[in-house]
């Protein structure tokens, strides 16, 4: 279920992908180790997350484990949005890599690419997705 426009753009943008937004592919849920994000402050609110994983079929999982990276790092900073700035996918040797870049905000920033940290941070834990 799609709670949100902002995931509903998302969704048909293809930076996220599945059934709710933050899901992986159909079966690949039971498979995925997460092995952790690493967080950078790039400048002011502009912000890269590094993240990888195993066990994934295709780059979806990654770029969700990315997303919702990004939503719970934009709530711990106090803020309510986020906005996809890039993401850079790699695949080598069955470990997935997303080097994502997010600008973090306490108002719906301008953009096509946006998130509501509060309601992607809910979708994560509802599909099992770990965040910071």
């Amino acid at each position: 279920m799609i709670r949100t426009p902002a995931l509903a753009l998302l969704l048909a943008t293809g930076l996220l992908a599945g059934p709710a937004g933050c899901a992986p592919a159909p079966g690949e849920g039971d498979k995925i180790a997460y092995r952790g994000v690493e967080t950078r402050l790039l400048d002011g609110d502009l912000v890269d997350f590094r993240v990888a994983l195993s066990g994934a079929g295709s780059n979806k999982a990654v770029v969700a484990y990315a997303t919702c990276a990004a939503a719970q790092y934009t709530l711990i900073r106090g803020y309510g949005f986020a906005r996809h700035v890039r993401t850079n996918v790699t695949n080598s040797g069955g470990i997935w890599r997303a080097d994502a870049v997010y600008l973090i905000s306490p108002a719906l920033p301008e953009g096509l690419r946006t998130i509501d940290a509060e309601v992607t941070v809910a979708d994560c834990k509802d599909q099992g997705i770990p965040t910071v």
